[in-house]
């Protein structure tokens, strides 16, 4: 009855070795495969991701238009910090999209 525990860690030890054997020859532990592949699928996002911070620029400045001139149409004296806030954040997110965008391609 002692054999059968010993035989099945037998066999799983040397289930566990051929595997990594195996994985050694098919080149899966090079990972200059895996590298590059990993490469083109994180730069082929950056088109779209930019297009978006661009769109959400152009949302945020329209937002910001709208709330400038309600408030500078109402008479408040905070117009022109609420212009800056707004239209401040917009073109940041512009700036860091482009940035982004040539530091990273």
């Amino acid at each position: 009855m002692t054999k059968k525990p010993f035989v099945t860690s037998l066999a799983l030890v040397v289930l566990l070795f051929s595997s990594q054997l195996l994985y050694a020859q098919t080149g899966g532990g090079n990972g200059t495969a895996g590298i590059q592949d990993a490469t083109t699928q994180v730069t082929s996002y950056f088109d779209p991701l930019t297009k978006l911070m661009y769109a959400i620029g152009a949302v945020l400045g329209l937002v910001g238009a709208i709330k400038v001139y309600g408030k500078w149409n109402a008479g408040d004296q905070d117009t022109q910090k609420t212009a800056v806030s707004w239209f401040g954040s917009m073109i940041f997110l512009v700036i860091v999209a482009t940035v982004v965008r040539s530091f990273f391609l």
